[in-house]
């Protein structure tokens, strides 16, 4: 997809990795947590079985990748016994100096076009329905749809559901599925870091780990 904004959208490449892991690891820097493990998590997805390639996207332009944005297959463990096929969402974003110009939702939409063109039924994702509710997100407890581990009682507010297939969680109730490949060991993302330029690390208010 090419734009009049000079951008265009693509799917990554092997030549991309690097860059892209760079862009991922300013994007998250000091975001969530002291540094990030967000550019190691995508490093590893890419080996995944669950990970979708033809849904592993970057946004491009002046020659530079200023976003990015990946899928990756799980289910919902369903009330009744059954597994439903779904998507998961990310790392997605976009370079810290063009964040909130835009650029993150025509990256989003796109993605979830191409996402909705291959037949997949719905995305469940962690993030915060202020910016994802304007691309159709909503809370998928709506859906009947339950964070993994999470007490009854605790806010879930941070967990997200868009149906691509309208309907296509009509009856299902059960309990989302995050892949594995999410979770990786702090010692190897400290391990992976070291070959990036050095960054500092910072406690600051608003995170979460």
């Amino acid at each position: 997809m090419n734009n009049e904004n000079g951008y265009k959208i693509r799917q990554e490449v092997p030549a991309d990795h690097r860059e892209v892991e760079n862009l991922i690891r300013d994007s998250f820097w000091n975001v969530y947590r002291p540094g990030c493990s967000e550019h190691y998590v995508i490093h590893v997805l890419r080996d995944d079985p669950a990970f979708i390639k033809e849904l592993d996207f970057v946004m491009e332009q002046d020659g530079r990748l200023i976003g990015q944005n990946m899928f990756m297959r799980t289910v919902i463990d369903a009330d009744d016994g059954s597994t439903v096929p779904v998507l998961t969402m990310g790392p997605i974003c976009v370079a810290p100096e063009l964040k909130r110009q835009g650029y993150g939702k025509k990256l989003l939409d796109y993605s979830l076009e191409k996402a909705a063109k291959l037949g997949f039924g719905a995305v469940l994702f962690e993030g915060s329905i202020g910016f994802y509710g304007k691309s159709g997100f909503d809370y998928a407890r709506k859906f009947g749809i339950r964070y993994h581990d999470l007490p009854d009682e605790a806010d879930d507010s941070f967990f997200l559901c868009r149906e691509l297939i309208p309907g296509y969680l009509n009856r299902v109730t059960g309990v989302y599925r995050t892949p594995s490949g999410y979770y990786v060991d702090d010692a190897d993302v400290e391990e992976f870091d070291k070959d990036f330029p050095p960054k500092e690390k910072l406690k600051l208010p608003g995170q979460i780990f």
